[in-house]
């Protein structure tokens, strides 16, 4: 049984469900399967890329789909009749869907085909709103728009 334990860390952090979610519903989902082949590659600080080995298929037999955190690639079988009897068939050819959970704010940048690969380079872009931000310690008074208000219970700020 590889499946790991997160008990522990569910009681020692808030905010993290999501994650625990993810990861356990990743290891129960891709229990066996591994067709089409994959790599994942980082590229950069934010830059990402996705190949997958989908010999046989081509441009049309293939469908991307980028949704909220989610990115689903569906292969679709051909129904190519040979022209001769087959002996041995030894390359795969049958349909698939692979589905790969990515984090907020990575958008899929292109989709590329050649020799084979299906490339698939993905972007983090988090909005300027999001960033983090550097915060100013200071005195209340030192601070603009901030106003002073003396009253019998104790200074407050207005």
């Amino acid at each position: 049984m590889n499946r790991f334990d997160f008990t522990p860390y569910r009681r020692s952090t808030v905010g993290f469900d999501r994650l625990f979610d993810l990861l356990e519903n990743q290891a129960r989902a891709n229990g066996g399967e591994n067709y089409p082949p994959f790599n994942i590659e980082r590229r950069g600080e934010d830059a990402y890329r996705i190949t997958l080995a989908v010999a046989g298929f081509k441009g049309d037999d293939l469908d991307i789909t980028a949704q909220q955190n989610l990115l689903t690639i569906v292969g679709k079988k051909r129904e190519d009749a040979p022209e001769g009897e087959m002996l041995h068939v030894g390359i795969a050819n049958r349909g698939f869907e692979r589905r790969f959970e990515v984090a907020d704010f990575v958008r899929v940048a292109q989709a590329d085909l050649a020799d084979g690969l299906l490339v698939i380079d993905l972007v983090r872009e988090v909005p300027e709103a999001m960033k983090p931000k550097k915060i100013a310690v200071g005195a209340a008074a030192e601070r603009p728009g901030l106003e002073i208000v003396q009253d019998d219970t104790g200074t407050k700020a207005a």
